[in-house]
C-alpha cells in the first residue's frame, strides 16, 4: 500500500510530463516548418511572378492581331506563311513550357487550350486560300476569323492567368 503511495503519483507525473514534452516538440516541428515556408516563399515568389510575366508574354505574342502584323512577309505563300507561323506558336510555347511548374494545373491547360485553339483556327483558315496565293490573304483570314467571336481562348486564357496573381497578393 505504502509502494502505492509513492507509485501513482510519480506515475501521473511521468505521463504529465511526457504529453507536456511531445507537445512541445510538435510545437517546435511545426514551428520550424513555417519558418522554412517563409523563407521559401521569399525565394519561390518572385520566381514565380516572372512565370507569370512570361505567361503573359506568351499570350500577347501568339495573339494573331500582334503576331500576323509583325509576321507577314509579301514574297510568302499562304503554305509557307502557315508553316512559319505554327513554327513560331510552338516556339514560343515551348520556349516557355518550364513555366508550368509555378502556376495551377487549371491555368497551364487553359493556356494549352488557347495554343491548340488558335493552331486549329490557322488551318481552318488556311484550308480557304490556296497553297499559291499571297501571304496577306491568310493572314486577313485568321485575323478576322479570330476576331469573330467575343472572347477567345487567349483572352480567357489572359483573364485566367491575371485572376490567379491576384489570388496571391
Amino acid at each position: 500500500m505504502e509502494l502505492l503511495k509513492y507509485t501513482i503519483p510519480a506515475i501521473l507525473v511521468l505521463i504529465l510530463v511526457y504529453f507536456l514534452m511531445h507537445r512541445f516538440f510538435k510545437n517546435e516541428a511545426k514551428r520550424r516548418n513555417l519558418e522554412l515556408k517563409k523563407s521559401n516563399l521569399q525565394i519561390v515568389t518572385p520566381t514565380r511572378m516572372r512565370a507569370y510575366e512570361r505567361l503573359a508574354l506568351l499570350l500577347e505574342r501568339i495573339n494573331p492581331n500582334n503576331m500576323l502584323v509583325n509576321k507577314i512577309d509579301e514574297s510568302m505563300n499562304c503554305i509557307q506563311f502557315q508553316t512559319s507561323v505554327l513554327s513560331d506558336i510552338r516556339r514560343e510555347f515551348d520556349h516557355n513550357i518550364s513555366q508550368q511548374i509555378y502556376v495551377s494545373e487549371e491555368l497551364w491547360e487553359q493556356i494549352e487550350d488557347a495554343r491548340e485553339n488558335l493552331i486549329q483556327l490557322i488551318n481552318a483558315a488556311a484550308t480557304q486560300c490556296k497553297a499559291d496565293e499571297p501571304a496577306t490573304k491568310l493572314a486577313s483570314i485568321i485575323i478576322e476569323a479570330y476576331n469573330m467571336p467575343e472572347d477567345t481562348a487567349l483572352n480567357a486564357a489572359m483573364r485566367a492567368l491575371k485572376e490567379e496573381v491576384n489570388e496571391l497578393f
